[in-house]
């Protein structure tokens, strides 16, 4: 496998099949049929969180063939993505910018074969992909093949990275740390960059998306930290009466690493967890810079789940409980980026982020909101795997939001 980092300027394989392999759907006018064709890719291994940019050579002029995507997951289902294009005069198709007549996905998209992958079994809508831990499997494999005229003219393997090999990871505990949650670390003696605090939802513990930001944030720089602040041993076993101190002191430990910028800690929470994003900027900007909230709420909300612990508050400060509505945001230092759609089924968090985009800062400058009127509840995250819809929404329009928020994180973390 080539390693991670290797820049290919067009890596190009050709592989001819024997007739009877393949789709039977495909070829030119007239019957005529390529017998080989050339997959160029600008980079065959990349982080998972990277556009791929492929184009289809050596075809014959407005030649129809069909591109498949295909992976296994850690579970054994085998998922795929299809589409048919029509070459054009040249024989060439740019996934970038071809509109597909047929497939998983619509419109010229040149990653709609990655994340629009379906399961061989169950309902696109309500499963996603299973993966394995990041530090154990760090990287996972998609086959790309070409058929025309009932065969397979080209394949060619393309490796996705979660975690680069120099990435290290450290289970914390409660009992040996005092925290709980998973350290992603670059490399000793990397530049000092942002670290980031990922903050989970509802569901408690360090989740599947959170540990896989964290790998892949850690293999682009910066020192990342998946925080469980509930719901594991040593925690409470709901959300309920859930300290900021105990947040702010895996703020402390995170700001501490050797490869972190300390004046630029980054704290991302997503649903439930964007209330406590919001408290550690607002009540904690010595140790924090920006928030990024995914579908979040303005408000403080009570414990989790409802009824679970009579009137207890979900967040405290000092002792006391956080009733708070809204959230104050005026003694942020820096940026707080609100990302939310406008069909969330879970709450009303593109008013939310509305709100949250009012809102100035210590020195005065206004937060910011990125809203998808189609988007639903799960939108957080990195883009180009195929995943379910959580709390409305489309698979397309979830989608649509992590390929243009994501970056926005990222470029926020540069500045």
């Amino acid at each position: 496998m080539q390693r991670l980092g290797r820049r290919l300027a067009a890596c190009v394989a050709i592989v001819a099949v024997s007739a009877g392999a393949g789709c039977s759907e495909g070829g030119a006018p007239g019957g005529k049929h390529s017998r080989t064709a050339i997959i160029a890719v600008d980079k065959s291994d990349a982080l998972a969180d990277e556009p791929v940019h492929m184009r289809i050579r050596g075809l014959t002029s407005n030649e129809q063939v069909t591109v498949t995507t295909r992976v296994t997951d850690a579970h054994g289902m085998a998922w795929s993505g299809r589409a048919v294009f029509t070459a054009d005069a040249k024989g060439l198709i740019d996934l970038d910018h071809a509109r597909p007549r047929t497939g998983t996905y619509r419109g010229a998209d040149g990653m709609g074969l990655f994340w629009s992958m379906t399961p061989g079994t169950g309902d696109p809508d309500t499963t996603s992909i299973a993966l394995t831990n990041p530090q154990h499997n760090p990287f996972y494999e998609i086959r790309v093949a070409v058929a025309s005229g009932g065969r397979t003219i080209a394949q060619r393997m393309l490796t996705r990275t979660f975690q680069a090999r120099t990435v290290r990871h450290e289970e914390l505990t409660n009992t040996k740390d005092g925290l709980s949650g998973e350290l992603f670390l670059p490399p000793t003696g990397a530049p000092r960059r942002a670290p980031v605090l990922l903050l989970g939802g509802s569901e408690g513990g360090v989740t599947p998306v959170s540990r896989f930001r964290a790998a892949l944030l850690a293999s682009r720089g910066h020192p990342a930290l998946a925080l469980c602040y509930f719901g594991c041993p040593g925690r409470p076993e709901y959300l309920a009466d859930v300290s900021l101190e105990y947040i702010a002191s895996a703020a402390r430990f995170l700001r501490a690493q050797p490869q972190a910028d300390p004046r630029r800690l980054m704290v991302a929470g997503a649903s439930r967890g964007s209330e406590a994003a919001q408290l550690m900027a607002q009540y904690y900007p010595d140790l924090v810079r920006d928030a990024v909230v995914y579908a979040p709420s303005r408000n403080t909300n009570g414990a989790y789940p409802v009824n679970c612990c009579g009137t207890q508050a979900a967040w405290t400060k000092g002792g006391k409980s956080l009733n708070l509505v809204p959230i104050p945001l005026d003694h942020v230092r820096g940026t707080v980026l609100a990302v939310a759609g406008g069909a969330d089924s879970v709450w009303g968090s593109l008013s939310s982020a509305r709100s949250i985009a009012q809102q100035p800062n210590a020195s005065g400058r206004k937060a910011k909101a990125l809203l998808y009127p189609k988007a639903g509840h799960g939108i957080g995250g990195f883009p180009y795997l195929p995943l379910g819809v959580d709390g409305g929404g489309t698979r397309a329009a979830n989608e649509q939001s992590r390929e243009s928020s994501w970056p926005q994180l990222l470029q926020l973390l540069e500045r």
